[in-house]
């Protein structure tokens, strides 16, 4: 029986690996937007989804300026199948 990954049920990190799962990769300022939060929020978002292992971040150059790029992971993806698994459980029972 799936578990809800209390990791993930943060809604605002629900959201960065939901958006994620839909891309390859991601620019740090597209999912602030995405998100609508700052950069100091997001990034404590990313760095505790990354010290779990379900998001990886690469910086590069992008038309001149520096930038940095999010990744959903193998794993993060796992992690976030489970947790919709569990979700659609709770919700099932609903009436």
């Amino acid at each position: 029986m799936p578990e809800l990954d209390p990791l993930i049920h943060a809604p605002a990190r629900l959201q960065v690996v939901t958006t994620l799962s839909a891309v390859s990769e991601a620019e740090f300022a597209t999912l602030r937007a995405a998100l609508e939060v700052s950069d100091s929020v997001l990034s404590k978002h990313i760095s505790a989804l990354a010290d779990a292992g379900y998001v990886r971040s690469r910086k590069g150059v992008q038309a001149g300026r520096r930038t940095t790029w999010i990744a959903l992971t193998s794993t993060g993806r796992k992690a976030l199948r489970e947790h919709v698994a569990a979700l659609r459980q709770l919700i099932d029972v609903v009436d």
